[in-house]
């Protein structure tokens, strides 16, 4: 009989007392910039994942869930306290290729060309996929500033911004695609209602 890999223990007790170890074996304070930054990042991934669960179009799930596989990585590069290297990964560090963001721009510009234009601000609601959307959109903004906060105190990649940047724009447009592929009217800001 095949020997059964070994499971790993979902709790070790070396955080009880508030600090954690980064990939490269530092102990940080669990509210430490980095830590702070890649747990926005998990938040981030985890929004999506159910927001992905009201999603049928699958070329649109299978986007989702390739930008959750790099949001993943994105989040083991800021849980390494190694110095950023050129290749894309190293033993276990890794590193975001600039050409995801590319990426993020092309689909930014095939689900801009199926909206109506913006004219004045949307208020984040419509169907269930839509407002998930939406409250991914405000994580992400915040996982962005958590990580200009990160880097303005140590070295962080600086092609996680760009990326994290972009994906903001994209869940926008995914929000406003949604709300239409499910004919659901868009809420428009409206002035001193």
């Amino acid at each position: 009989m095949p020997k059964q890999p070994r499971k790993s223990m979902l709790y070790t007790r070396t955080g009880d007392k508030g600090a954690t170890a980064l990939f490269g074996g530092r102990r940080v304070p669990k509210d430490h910039p980095r830590v702070v930054a890649y747990g926005t990042i998990d938040e981030l991934n985890a929004v999506l994942g159910v927001a992905a669960s009201f999603i049928r179009q699958r070329p649109l799930l299978a986007a989702i869930q390739s930008i959750q596989n790099e949001l993943f990585d994105i989040g083991a590069e800021l849980a390494s306290d190694r110095p950023v290297r050129r290749a894309k990964r190293q033993s276990n560090v890794y590193h975001l290729d600039p050409a995801r963001t590319r990426w993020l721009e092309t689909l930014i510009d095939e689900y801009d060309a199926r909206v109506p234009p913006l004219r004045t601000f949307v208020l984040p609601a419509g169907s269930n996929a839509a407002a998930l959307m939406h409250q991914a959109r405000t994580v992400a903004r915040r996982a962005e500033r958590e990580v200009v906060t990160l880097a303005r105190k140590e070295q962080v990649n600086p092609a996680i911004l760009t990326y994290l940047n972009r994906l903001c724009d994209l869940l926008f447009v995914l929000a406003r695609y949604l709300n239409k592929a499910a004919r659901r009217r868009e809420l428009l800001w409206r002035k001193d209602a």
